[in-house]
């Protein structure tokens, strides 16, 4: 948001392209997909049509049609950013209208063209994260100013105040560092413990605060007392609390809020980072206990537990192909396993690798994990990282194209160094499929842009107008694509005895009638609530900011099907779905093939089938089961005439998988 802001001071770029990228325009106007363009999906077609309104992408449609072949190599390339092979009519772009193609045609590559556009236009600190330093922190205390430590996941705050505590003689140990858990019977003896540490100088640290939002309001009051004029100078206040888990909540009284210094010190997800970080909590003290013993093996093996612990962190982003569940690993993990390493170095001649696999795999760590399969990638990560090749020089593959040093030439601030030349991050760095990314990636492009979204209200230019434009565009399509079924007429047609489809297509219509219903109703209500005909509600308000966000309202998806698609993708897929039933309708007959997913309620067809062939048959219900058989035809339009048993239905997708499709009569088969 601040380097769009401060490039369009510098007339860089304009509000309509800063709109663009922001919004990603859906228009719901746009020409078929072409056959030589089906690998795209439909949503990524809508999308490139959607940036015709910018001069420089005025003719993209046309531009990717007639450069077809040149388009696929780009659109399929692993690293599209790199724009490597962007097709000549696109080469005068610049790297802003780089990022308007990627958030339209590959938006899983957008997060890291995001990263390198920011890099080049304010500089490497402002991408790059370095490691957390309290004393950093501390310099900025003193006695009337707290600390606040917003938590989070595999982050442990107190062991940073307690290294620094250390170096100002504040220890546990001598009761001049109070660390207070807080909880249920803890209210009071945090009041004292503040009362006392004010008084002599001491330090505290409440944590966990959130659990406690009502006795606040008195530890507010008790913080405000204790630093008067009379508080000891070397007073120090540390708090720690989860966030609030939604934006409307309060769990940190205003004044304490303003007072203190905020920490928000999340885990980083990029392997660099993480191994930054991890480095960062080994000290050159550290370094040095080990020249009593075995000092390369040392270097060498906290470097390997250093990549195993950020290979494990980095994994959690990809969701379930990372991990099974979710486990907070966290830095007292790390600490700890460093100190086992001392420990094992200094009392066994032999350096003992199984041990500390055991120990680190099935104890530290090993401790997080309650799945059978993700304790054995973990027990793997291991084996390959905590081993005897990590001593032989350039012997040991830490990750492609990264391999292990020379623990003899190298120091702490060297192998810090060397941490720095880790390669670009890709999925094989954690030995996952270059394909693993492309789900979380797209997702977290979507959340940036959301979060600008919710910030800024909205898209930029004259919101007004643009919702006035999608009413009137949604009420017309609406009127003439989709008026009501009249279901009294629907039940006349079937006199005999019901249909076990036909049944089924009745329900779907009067589903679909009461979704057209909600859909009218609010966008007429919105409509003249804008004309000035009646009063704004607050349900008209969150119309509006969903239909100027591009977000399906709560009100039509609580009456709708399940989709996960943005307005207009959504509302073309509800217009498909009603030509589906008006054809069903009008044949008095089911479709030759029967797009399935496009029902509110596809398990009722499948039942239905059963149904049929039960009564056909003369057959107990109970004991039909469904078979499915896949035929080698690809296009629903070629099915010309219904199924002699069961019924045709298409509209499957395959993740990961492709289908083979056999020859002949012969069914096919899944294939990569």
């Amino acid at each position: 948001m601040l380097t769009l802001r401060i490039n369009k001071r510098k007339k860089l770029i304009t509000d309509e392209e800063e709109g663009a990228l922001i919004k990603k325009e859906m228009p719901v106007d746009y020409e078929n997909l072409p056959n030589n363009l089906a690998y795209m999906s439909e949503n990524v077609w809508i999308a490139c049509h959607g940036l015709m309104r910018l001069p420089v992408f005025k003719d993209l449609p046309k531009q990717i049609e007639s450069e077809h072949l040149n388009w696929k190599k780009w659109y399929g390339d692993e690293r599209a950013e790199s724009f490597e092979f962007l097709p000549k009519s696109q080469k005068d772009t610049t790297d802003f209208h780089k990022l308007l193609l990627l958030r339209a045609i590959r938006p899983d590559r957008l997060p890291n063209a995001l990263k390198e556009y920011v890099l080049k236009s304010l500089g490497e600190r402002y991408v790059e994260q370095p490691s957390f330093d309290m004393q950093q922190v501390y310099d900025q205390m003193s006695y009337k100013i707290p600390t606040l430590f917003v938590l989070f996941p595999g982050v442990d705050a107190t062991q940073p105040v307690e290294n620094v505590g250390r170096k100002y003689k504040k220890l546990a140990i001598d009761d001049t560092f109070y660390n207070i858990s807080m909880g249920q019977g803890q209210e009071k003896k945090a009041l004292e413990a503040l009362k006392k540490a004010a008084t002599a100088g001491n330090w505290i640290m409440v944590q966990n605060v959130h659990l406690m939002t009502e006795w606040m309001k008195e530890f507010e009051r008790a913080l405000e007392i204790a630093v008067d004029d009379n508080c000891h100078k070397d007073f120090r206040c540390f708090i720690s609390s989860e966030p609030p888990p939604l934006p409307d909540m309060e769990i940190i009284p205003e004044s304490i809020l303003q007072n203190s210094i905020k920490v928000s010190n999340e885990a980083p997800q990029d392997l660099k980072t993480n191994m930054r970080r991890a480095l960062s909590k080994f000290n050159q003290e550290y370094y040095d206990r080990a020249k009593a013993h075995k000092e390369p093996e040392f270097k060498a093996l906290i470097f390997g537990l250093c990549m195993f612990h950020s290979l494990i962190l980095g994994r959690r982003k990809f969701g379930a192909i990372g991990w099974s569940r979710v486990y907070n690993f966290n830095d007292g993990d790390l600490t700890i396993c460093g100190d086992v390493l001392h420990n094992y170095l200094s009392k066994y001649e032999k350096v003992p690798y199984e041990d500390l696999q055991y120990i680190y795999g099935e104890i530290m760590y090993g401790g997080h994990i309650t799945d059978d399969l993700d304790r054995r990638t973990n027990r793997t990560y291991l084996k390959v990282l905590i081993q005897k090749e990590l001593l032989n020089n350039m012997n040991l593959t830490l990750a492609p194209g990264y391999r292990s040093p020379n623990p003899t030439k190298l120091d702490r601030q060297k192998y810090v160094e060397f941490a720095e030349t880790l390669p670009p991050e890709t999925p094989n760095m954690f030995g996952l499929h270059a394909n693993a990314e492309i789900g979380y990636l797209t997702a977290e492009g979507d959340t940036i842009f959301d979060q600008i979204l919710l910030i800024q209200g909205g898209s930029s230019g004259d919101k007004g107008s643009g919702v006035q434009g999608i009413i009137d565009d949604f009420l017309k399509r609406l009127d003439t694509d989709a008026p009501l079924f009249y279901l009294a007429d629907l039940k006349a047609k079937n006199t005999g005895e019901p249909d076990p489809f036909w049944i089924v297509c009745l329900q779907e219509c009067e589903r679909i009638n009461n979704l057209i219903l909600v859909i009218k109703s609010s966008l007429t209500e919105l409509d003249m609530g804008l004309k000035g005909q009646l009063n704004i509600t607050d349900a008209m308000d969150e119309l509006f900011r969903n239909l100027s966000l591009g977000f399906v309202p709560a009100a039509w998806a609580a009456a709708a099907y399940a989709s996960l698609k943005s307005l207009t993708p959504w509302f073309t897929d509800m217009l498909r779905r009603y030509a589906q039933l008006k054809e069903w309708t009008d044949a008095n007959s089911v479709p030759n093939s029967l797009w399935i997913s496009g029902l509110f309620n596809p398990m009722s067809f499948l039942t239905a089938i059963q149904q049929r062939t039960a009564r056909k048959d003369g057959l107990a219900l109970d004991d039909i089961v469904l078979q499915t058989t896949v035929t080698n035809t690809t296009d629903s339009k070629l099915i010309v005439e219904p199924a002699e048993e069961g019924a045709y239905i298409h509209g499957f997708y395959l993740e990961g998988a492709n289908w083979e499709c056999g020859r002949g009569s012969e069914q096919g088969y899944l294939c990569e």
